[in-house]
């Protein structure tokens, strides 16, 4: 009975509206739902004639543009939305309907709401296109996030970031730093650096590489305290590691951490050239020295060298090669006092490769890269597609001696070629499979390799090392004759720039290397 009796005055309410003014309107529609003065805290669950006749209510002032009516739907949905639509006022069903009516009329929040309430599949992206029009920043943000052309996410980008809303300021700033717009990004870094720990560590960053190292360090620290994991590794290097110049450098005593009584055949220096670099190579020096599965292998690397700013010029496509390189002669006094071999350079960007006894890495390579490449410095070849220009020397029979990786061969006239090297792979395991390779597809040839697994040299992630490419690595590194160790690239750069007495030097040091002499002392002073 007593349903019956709100019922009816629910629809005494609704008629005595005839005159349709907008305030009371909305005061009538509000007084349905209790405490009256406010929706935010109702709890009250009511029929759904009674709420249909108050939302009709407030939709007739909402659609007289009363924007108090407005809010009060936004209030009420939202609220129900939060709470996953259990508080018993409104039901989704309900405050879709509503919704879908508030966006006729060009409601930016309402679209924006009924986007969330929707969901990403079952929303149309007209939804939070229109909240974005309507300056909703989160919907912007959104808006901005979902586009794939870049005009337009730039665009969406810096008008939700110049609402003040930070998760926006945070993503431009992103956006600047991907395309190398420093200058664009700090300020934004610089306004959210307080806010969000991400930013902070950016900005730390950012400062650290202008030379503002106590700012820097300031920002770094607090990020880490919030939790921030690179702001951690970054704390780290600071403390463990300084950018030093080349003349600053001092001799190191090259032998293996491991127990292993191997000698270093290879000498590999790793060197960092920023901030954001040395807290890579720290990373990836520490995953090697837990990496077993190279502890029989007659090689060493030393801990990284955080060299000073400007000491190397590099690049992303260097000298149009497309891929990461680096003038390395400066690296050659460093190399006088620490006798490394080969060198591992990492910079902010660019295509991993190996280049006359000196690999480049960006901050992007992971572990896994540093192992593909550590083969080739023994000879290894790739075992997926190689281009053109480098499959149609490798892979014909009688050039590929020259090469003679020990991981790949070819089809001959006869056999494989290099047929010493399949003997060579039967020798150390009989039982050893021959199966095709990627290597040579782009030369329309067949390739092998002594194994049926995809390896490391397929797909650097797949993390397999087979036994046999072990035994095949520590055979290459005792044929110091078929390596190219640094001092030939030092030898090419100085005889080009016409330092003949330079390259005269790094000549010598090339034979010695080939030879089998290298120079210096394994029981020199460590640093």
């Amino acid at each position: 009975m007593r349903g019956l009796v709100l019922a009816v005055l629910a629809l005494l309410i609704v008629a005595g509206d005839s005159g349709r003014y907008a305030p009371q309107l909305v005061s009538n529609g509000l007084s349905v739902f209790e405490p009256h003065d406010a929706i935010e805290s109702s709890t009250l669950k009511h029929s759904a004639g009674h709420v249909n006749a108050a939302l009709s209510l407030l939709w007739d002032a909402s659609n007289q543009g009363n924007e108090n009516a407005q809010q009060a739907f936004l209030n009420l949905f939202n609220n129900a939305f939060e709470s996953d639509f259990s508080n018993g006022t409104v039901e989704k069903d309900t405050a879709t309907y509503w919704l879908e009516k508030l966006v006729k009329i060009e409601n930016a929040d309402a679209a924006w709401l009924l986007y969330q309430i929707l969901g990403e599949e079952g929303a149309s992206e007209r939804f939070m296109r229109l909240a974005a029009i309507g300056d909703v920043a989160e919907a912007q943000l959104a808006f901005a996030m979902s586009s794939e052309s870049p005009v337009k996410r730039e665009k969406w980008l810096v008008r939700a970031a110049s609402q003040g809303y930070v998760p926006a300021q945070a993503a431009l700033a992103d956006w600047y730093l991907l395309h190398g717009q420093q200058e664009l990004a700090k300020p934004l870094l610089e306004a959210t650096a307080t806010l969000d720990m991400q930013s902070a560590f950016k900005y730390g960053r950012l400062l650290w590489g202008e030379g503002a190292y106590a700012e820097a360090k300031v920002h770094i620290t607090r990020a880490a305290t919030l939790g921030h994991a690179q702001a951690k590794r970054a704390v780290h290097v600071i403390e463990n590691y300084k950018p030093i110049s080349t003349d600053e450098a001092t001799r190191y005593s090259w032998q293996r951490a491991s127990a292993s009584s191997k000698a270093c055949l290879q000498r590999i220096q790793p060197f960092a050239t920023s901030l954001a670099t040395i807290i890579r190579a720290d990373s990836i020096y520490a995953d090697f020295t837990k990496d077993n599965r190279l502890d029989n292998l007659s090689l060493c690397v030393a801990p990284p060298i955080w060299l000073a700013q400007n000491v190397l010029d590099c690049d992303k496509n260097y000298k149009s090669s497309g891929v990461l390189g680096c003038d390395i002669t400066p690296l050659a006094t460093m190399a006088k006092t620490r006798e490394f071999s080969h060198a591992v350079v990492f910079a902010e960007q660019g295509k991993a490769n190996v280049q006359n006894g000196v690999m480049y890495l960006d901050i992007s390579d992971a572990y896994s890269v540093f192992v593909h490449e550590l083969a080739h410095f023994a000879g290894f070849a790739d075992e997926y597609p190689m281009g053109r220009r480098m499959a149609s020397r490798l892979c014909d029979a009688r050039q590929i001696e020259d090469f003679a990786p020990p991981n790949v061969v070819v089809d001959s006239e006869y056999w494989y070629a290099p047929h010493n090297t399949v003997a060579n792979w039967l020798e150390i395991d009989p039982a050893t499979i021959i199966a095709p390779a990627k290597t040579c597809l782009a030369s329309g040839k067949q390739a092998y390799k002594p194994s049926r697994r995809i390896t490391f040299m397929e797909h650097h992630d797949s993390g397999v090392i087979p036994p046999l490419y072990i035994v095949l690595w520590e055979q290459q590194l005792n044929k110091q004759n078929v390596q190219r160790p640094i001092s030939m690239n030092f030898f090419q750069a100085f005889h080009k720039s016409g330092n003949q007495v330079e390259a005269a030097h790094w000549l010598s040091e090339y034979e010695a290397y080939v030879n089998g002499s290298q120079a210096g002392d394994e029981t020199a002073d460590a640093d």
